[in-house]
């Protein structure tokens, strides 16, 4: 359980207790990795697992397995003597941020690459939230703490390496309307990424495919996978070029018309052009250290007015200088919004 901090300077106090995890899983196995198959059963992360394993907590039959890559039958028992969650805090942080707006009912921020949005059970200091609360006071929804970590005010999320424009309520009321506002698609939001991989199409491509998790990599999404959602995303290049090894690099804007987890890098990736420095859909790169995806306008209705609210987050130094690096020309148009 991640809880909010109570310090004399601030913060949202204790959060009311939640139901903690039942002591004991008995289960009954599919055929797979042991890892793999207790995750997908468990409804937790692999890596939450691999600690359950390593630390003896994990039966197979009746005798302790701390092997993760166990090849499964399927039809074993399984028993997990599930640990305690451990007792965290989430500290109000004095942590520069970048607002692009303010006002009584929400705050929107450029977020840097490399901060995570919100705490959860195993980060709970140098998140969004921890910065935040070290400036305001943020609501106490209900839903604010669940499996997923400590997310008061959180509407939308970005990955940790993605830069940009991300809003934050600042009031029950605020987040339940930009929340609503969401999941109504009554927002526009658009992204500058550097595609490298090869781009061949000359204007506009429009990806209408569905996005699951992946069947084997549980931190991945795969175009289909398991229980696909709708997913929908125009990519327009600005520039695209040669790199001299039979590729074609491209400076795109990306409208996702859904809100996937991972949405444009893996539309990217099932396009043959992954992002560039993506280790987790295409490959590192020596002159990007993340991955060269930028939130960069968000237009969305007031919570309070209705009024369209446009933000801005101009792009970076560090994606235009891997840009250039690769031979790119930085557009004119490019802190314009698109129509």
């Amino acid at each position: 359980m991640v809880k909010a901090a109570s310090t004399a300077t601030g913060g949202n106090g204790t959060l009311p207790a939640v139901t903690d995890r039942p002591p004991i899983l008995d289960l009954t196995a599919t055929p797979g990795r042991l890892d793999a198959v207790l995750a997908d059963l468990a409804g937790v992360s692999r890596s939450q697992v691999a600690g359950w394993i390593a630390g003896g907590q994990v039966q197979v039959g009746g005798v302790v397995v701390q092997k993760a890559s166990l090849k499964l039958r399927g039809g074993e028992a399984l028993t997990v003597q599930v640990p305690p969650p451990p007792d965290a805090t989430v500290a109000p942080e004095a942590v520069p941020l970048d607002v692009l707006y303010e006002d009584d009912h929400l705050i929107a921020v450029n977020k840097p690459p490399g901060m995570v949005t919100h705490p959860a059970p195993s980060v709970t200091s140098g998140t969004l939230v921890n910065a935040l609360l070290g400036r305001m006071t943020l609501p106490e929804q209900p839903g604010a703490e669940g499996p997923d970590g400590y997310r008061p005010g959180i509407v939308h999320r970005l990955d940790k390496d993605t830069s940009g424009v991300i809003v934050v309520a600042k009031t029950v009321e605020a987040h339940a309307r930009l929340a609503a506002a969401f999941k109504d698609r009554d927002t526009r939001k658009t992204y500058l990424a550097i595609a490298a991989g090869t781009w061949k199409a000359p204007g506009p491509v429009h990806v209408n495919a569905p996005i699951g998790r992946h069947p084997t990599a549980r931190q991945r999404m795969t175009v289909g996978g398991a229980s696909p959602r709708e997913a929908q995303t125009l990519f327009t290049p600005l520039e695209a070029h040669p790199d001299g090894h039979g590729r074609t690099l491209a400076l795109v804007r990306a409208q996702p018309r859904t809100g996937r987890t991972h949405q444009i890098r893996v539309h990217l990736a099932h396009l043959g052009s992954p992002i560039l420095g993506d280790p987790v859909y295409g490959r590192e790169s020596a002159v990007m250290p993340r991955h060269a995806l930028h939130a960069h306008f968000l237009t969305l209705p007031h919570p309070v007015t209705g009024e369209p609210l446009h933000l801005h987050a101009p792009v970076p130094d560090d994606l235009l200088n891997a840009w250039v690096a690769l031979g790119g020309t930085v557009p004119a148009e490019l802190e314009v919004a698109p129509e």
